[in-house]
């Protein structure tokens, strides 16, 4: 069965706040939470403990996408991701809502989710910049454009192996603005429609903790350019850079603060760890947010 046999998949209906996007990492090496989740029942309980807490989507990934991760291939991806896909299409029930992500960037990984009931796909490597376009895999954006499903383009360069080298920029804002419109017009000539498309800066993704805080200060710029934006801080190195904190766990209250931020620079998406607390914090933030005269 392919996806095309299956019911298209849910789109976002983008409100006035901002929603939640809880984090499954079913990866053995992931930064902060590797191995936590090496069951389909510790999984599941995760999810549906986010569910309650408040989460809007959940987003599995199957590949983990630290500095320094090596790629274990679509087929183990897929050995990660189809049991616990199954086994949360019986959550719908409790929670019709719901909408499921998939962390790839092998389109038979995301063309077998979409298939098992995914929802939408998130590509780290969907705006790698121009130059490095090989890394792309070359079936996604065709295969994007037949689901019509709502797609992550995220702000990268290079693999996890070689990312931190290629963290140069002259303008972190502009470049990475450039590099997403370039993408996004990649994109719609395949065939992709505008309304598919959710912008991610890619934040800990070829950037500097100083170039992170620059792309934070400069989210309105991107927000400007039309396209929904994803905005990823959950516990990363840029925040322990700049609060001391070695541990990614307590990183909690400054992954608070960026989200804080991100809401209030008009993000639609924030995608976390700690379901409950940021929950709370999106919701304050949006009560603060200056209403139109």
């Amino acid at each position: 069965m392919t996806f095309s046999d299956t019911p298209a998949p849910r789109q976002i209906a983008w409100g006035a706040r901002t929603l939640v996007m809880g984090v499954l990492n079913l990866t053995p090496d992931s930064f902060s939470d590797g191995g936590r989740l090496n069951s389909v029942p510790a999984a599941l309980k995760a999810a549906a403990r986010m569910l309650a807490q408040g989460a809007d989507l959940l987003d599995l990934g199957g590949q983990s996408t630290r500095p320094g991760a090596e790629s274990v291939g679509a087929a183990v991806e897929l050995q990660r991701l189809l049991p616990l896909l199954a086994a949360l299409q019986e959550l719908r029930a409790a929670h019709p809502g719901l909408l499921i992500s998939i962390d790839t960037f092998h389109a038979s990984v995301a063309e077998a989710a979409l298939a098992a009931g995914a929802d939408w796909i998130n590509d780290v490597r969907g705006a790698n910049r121009e130059g490095d376009t090989s890394l792309r895999d070359p079936l996604m954006l065709p295969l994007i454009a037949r689901a019509g499903c709502p797609y992550v383009l995220m702000h990268s360069r290079g693999t996890s192996q070689t990312m931190d080298e290629l963290a140069v920029y002259g303008d972190v804002v502009a470049e990475v603005r450039a590099e997403l419109l370039a993408a996004t017009q990649q994109a719609l000539a395949a065939g992709v429609r505008t309304e598919q498309i959710v912008w991610d800066p890619g934040l800990g993704f070829a950037k500097t903790t100083e170039q992170n805080l620059e792309l934070l200060r400069g989210l309105a710029e991107l927000r400007a350019e039309g396209y929904p934006l994803l905005v990823g801080p959950s516990r990363k190195r840029f925040i322990g850079a700049v609060l001391g904190e070695a541990r990614p766990r307590a990183r909690l209250w400054g992954t608070a603060a960026v989200c804080a931020v991100a809401v209030a620079a008009g993000a639609r998406v924030v995608r976390v760890h700690d379901v409950a607390p940021i929950c709370q914090v999106v919701r304050m933030a949006a009560a603060l947010r200056p209403t139109s005269p």
